[in-house]
Order: structure tokens, then C-alpha cells, then sequence
């Protein structure tokens, strides 16, 4: 599986918008050789695993995974598939992250 760590100075362009005749918000990041569109689950999902590391005061790892959602299991209006939280062995996970972060980052290719 390829691992690519996308850098501040690799975004050549980022806008969240909502398309016309829609309402949720989409997120697109221009990399100058492909162009990224993110729905609004995904970014949901992004900003919840975020938060929830960065605003907490031990937790160092957040990890979802994809479920399908009854429309019994999920609020009006929100997507089907979800990515949502799990309970993992966060020391296992993060290390297991960082190794595979370490190993990318060794071998980061600059793109142009």
C-alpha cells in the first residue's frame, strides 16, 4: 500500500463549499497534480478524530472505522456509511502509527 504525507507546502489550493442544488459541504485540496473532493462525512469524521486528540489531555490516538448506519441508527440527514469511533488498545495503535509514519517520512518524495 503506498503511504503519502501530504505537506502544507504540496497544497497548492484548498476551498470547502457547497455545491449548488446541495447542502452539505464538500472540501477540495488541489495537490497540482490530482485535485481531492472530501464529502461532508468524511470531514465530520476527520474533524471529530482531530479534536478529540487534540483537545484531550492524555488521549494521543483516535481511531474510526466504516459502519452502515439504519436510518433507525442515525440522525435525519446524515450519510449511510459513517466512520465512526472504536475502542482500540491505544498504545498498540499508536505505535503501530508512528511506525508506519516513521517509515514515510523517510521515504517523502516532493511533489511538483
Amino acid at each position: 500500500m503506498k503511504v503519502r504525507i501530504i505537506r502544507n507546502e504540496d497544497v497548492k489550493f484548498l476551498a470547502a463549499f457547497i455545491p449548488l442544488g446541495h447542502k452539505h459541504v464538500r472540501v477540495l485540496i488541489n495537490l497540482g497534480n490530482e485535485i481531492l473532493i472530501f464529502q461532508q462525512a468524511f470531514i465530520d469524521a476527520l474533524i471529530r478524530a482531530y479534536t478529540s486528540v487534540a483537545l484531550h489531555p492524555y488521549r494521543k490516538c483516535q481511531a474510526l472505522t466504516l459502519r452502515k448506519l439504519s436510518s433507525k441508527e442515525r440522525k435525519e440527514g446524515f450519510a449511510e456509511y459513517q466512520l465512526i469511533e472504536v475502542d482500540i488498545d491505544e498504545d498498540k495503535v499508536l505505535h503501530s502509527l508512528t511506525k508506519l509514519y516513521s517509515k514515510a517520512v523517510s521515504n517523502v518524495k516532493v511533489y511538483k
